[in-house]
């Protein structure tokens, strides 16, 4: 741990904590709160009438909060990936040039694009460890495999923040940022399997659902917290398949946010 502190990614990493600890107590609505929230509304309140509707036989015969709670999970990490790499990133590179700064020093552009990364996955763990938490206190957990499911949200995360944070490294202004959320990010919330199986939606969009990383993170979290990975439900080739998908989004999004924070960085 302290020769990556002493590294070029650990002072980067050590930048962003620190402004974090500055400034986290303006995060713990969005980022702890809201999907708390979520879970007692939507899983207990709505959930109550779906159970007692029967409509839960075509959630594989689970309580809706069971089966909604890991997808709010995922999502949570996906919405908090978005913002890490967007404002953040454009604050670092164009308002406060402070990486233009580090850059001035030996720390090169690859490492302090791999820090930022670092600090997201750190984060995005962080988050996710205590929804997890949550989870169990709500006793919307089926399987102790639900411990996993907080590294598959992070991973989750990192395959939308990495491509993200490529993408505003090549912005001068966060214009636009509202149409990554609102085409991007809301619309994936609602309709990669969060709320619902993906299979209930017309078949003619159920195969938008595999080109996005939040329904492959939804679909293992979901596998993990009710035991049916191994299942005819999950087989462990299809969970392996969906962690290939997560695996090869946040690789290509690593290296495109090196390539773009590299190129940012030496045009200056």
């Amino acid at each position: 741990m302290l020769a990556l502190v002493n590294t070029g990614v650990g002072r980067v990493f050590e930048h962003r904590f620190i402004l974090y600890r500055k400034t986290f107590r303006a995060s713990i609505f969005s980022s702890f709160l809201t999907p708390v929230l979520f879970l007692a509304a939507m899983g207990l309140g709505i959930g109550g009438y779906v159970d007692r509707g029967g409509a839960n036989a075509a959630l594989g015969g689970v309580p809706y909060i069971a089966f909604l709670a890991p997808g709010l999970l995922v999502s949570s990490a996906m919405q908090t990936a978005a913002f890490e790499a967007t404002f953040p990133i454009m604050a670092g590179l164009v308002w406060s040039r402070i990486y233009h700064a580090m850059y001035a020093t030996p720390i090169t552009p690859r490492q302090i694009a791999l820090g930022n990364i670092l600090w997201f996955g750190a984060r995005l763990l962080l988050i996710s460890t205590v929804f997890t938490g949550v989870i169990v206190a709500f006793g919307a957990a089926i399987s102790p495999l639900i411990v996993l499911t907080i590294p598959v949200a992070a991973l989750t995360g990192l395959a939308f923040a990495t491509p993200i944070a490529a993408f505003s490294a090549t912005q001068r202004t966060p214009d636009r940022f509202a149409a990554i959320f609102r085409f991007g990010i809301t619309p994936l919330f609602l309709f990669s399997g969060t709320f619902y199986p993906v299979e209930s939606l017309p078949a003619i969009v159920q195969p938008l659902a595999w080109i996005t990383p939040l329904y492959h993170g939804v679909v293992l979290a979901r596998g993990l917290s009710l035991g049916t990975i191994g299942s005819p439900q999950l087989p462990p080739e299809l969970a392996l398949l969906h962690l290939a998908v997560l695996i090869a989004f946040t690789a290509v999004g690593t290296w495109a946010t090196i390539k773009t924070v590299s190129a940012k960085l030496v045009r200056g």
